[in-house]
């Protein structure tokens, strides 16, 4: 999610990714842009969001409200998409649910996506609960009431795996102790680097040929992309719309700047994807030293690597300084428990009870800790 950073996007140094196409106007491309087009919208989650009710989903089914929340979360979130799914009951009747789509160029692991997916979804359920008392006064105060599901989903496009905590649970420091006061939802991560190019391009579909794009972010990856068969990635565009068209023309000439294209390959890249000739389009680009480009990639990986590992390590001992206080935290609750049991005249057996119910420990465990703390009255 975007919090007032640069984009992580490493082919571009964190800068919005703009060319000229030519015609001297500057364009700009990002998810968020894709993903306004309801047919490509539909498509990225037919495939990719392994929600069943979204197998069938359809561009009509999909209304764009991310506007109505900037007034909540400020122009942060600018680059983040909402969306309300509308669903079709058999018995002719309508009902919705909500999908958050974190859509900024992600390619290192953000560890506070839960918190600010949490954010969202308050503003979707109190801003539902003000549409719906607009129509009928006191509706979100009965019991009957409802708020509607909301699915978030992370499009990440990283290399790496995705290793934040998919639960909100486990941003909140010693969870396992208190359960019952904590709010938890799982989020969806659709992770680009786990779908093979063969597979994206088997499903001939212009949303995937978006996402072929986005996997090129060197020359190692474009080399890969220009293996595939031509006349299949024509066939991706031979029917598409003029607007969608357009849409693929500018994700195209922000990779031909990513690959460091000339001006003149550009725009002949552009007129093949016009054409509907975008398996031809790299034939004329200049030769590029693969092998260098390769060193230079590995270099960059183990450099990567090393910092990653440092990473690790500080987050290995900030875990283990995190279980420590949890088991200490967990101690000194039982050792409360077990005091104000003998307090109060309650008997051994029923503060063994009380630790396995209050701790979530089995009962051997429970009477070895009342044991430690049980103090014997002479």
């Amino acid at each position: 999610m975007k919090r007032m950073r640069k984009s992580c996007n490493p082919c571009n140094n964190g800068k919005s990714t703009r060319r000229n196409n030519g015609s001297g106007k500057v364009r700009d491309i990002s998810s968020k842009n894709v993903l306004e087009n309801p047919v490509l919208c539909a498509q990225f989650l037919r495939d990719n969001v392994k929600v069943p009710l979204f197998k069938n989903v359809r561009p009509e089914d999909i209304e764009d409200v991310s506007e109505r929340y900037r007034p909540y979360l400020g122009t942060e979130f600018e680059s983040d998409t909402v969306k309300r799914i509308w669903l079709h009951a058999e018995k002719g009747k309508n009902d919705s649910l909500f999908l958050i789509s974190l859509t900024e160029h992600k390619s290192t692991v953000d560890y506070d996506v839960a918190m600010q997916l949490l954010k969202y979804m308050t503003c979707i359920w109190l801003e539902y609960s003000k549409e719906v008392e607009q129509k009928s006064e006191g509706v979100s105060g009965r019991k009957s009431f409802r708020y509607p599901v909301i699915i978030p989903v992370v499009y990440y496009e990283g290399k790496k795996p995705w290793t934040a905590d998919r639960h909100f649970r486990d941003r909140i420091a010693q969870s396992s102790l208190f359960p019952e006061w904590i709010p938890d939802f799982c989020y969806e991560v659709v992770s680009l680097h786990d779908y093979s190019n063969e597979e994206l391009l088997e499903r001939g579909n212009e949303m995937s040929l978006i996402m072929l794009f986005n996997k090129i972010q060197d020359v190692v990856d474009l080399s890969e992309f220009l293996k595939l068969p031509q006349e299949k990635l024509n066939r991706m565009i031979k029917d598409t719309p003029e607007a969608i068209l357009n849409i693929i023309i500018t994700v195209m000439e922000n990779l031909c700047m990513k690959v460091g294209a000339s001006k003149e390959e550009t725009v002949e890249c552009v007129q093949r994807v016009k054409e509907r000739r975008m398996g031809y389009m790299f034939e004329n680009m200049e030769k590029m030293n693969i092998q260098e480009e390769r060193k230079k990639t590995a270099r960059a990986e183990k450099k990567a690597e090393r910092a990653e590992k440092k990473a690790e390590q500080a987050e290995k001992k900030a875990e283990q300084a995190e279980k420590k206080a949890e088991k200490k935290a967990r101690e000194t609750i039982i050792e409360v428990i077990v005091s104000i049991c003998q307090e109060k005249g309650i008997s051994k057996e029923e503060t063994i009870d009380k630790v396995m119910e209050k701790c979530q420990l089995n009962k051997k465990t429970a009477e070895k800790k009342v044991d430690l703390y049980w103090k014997e009255i002479l």
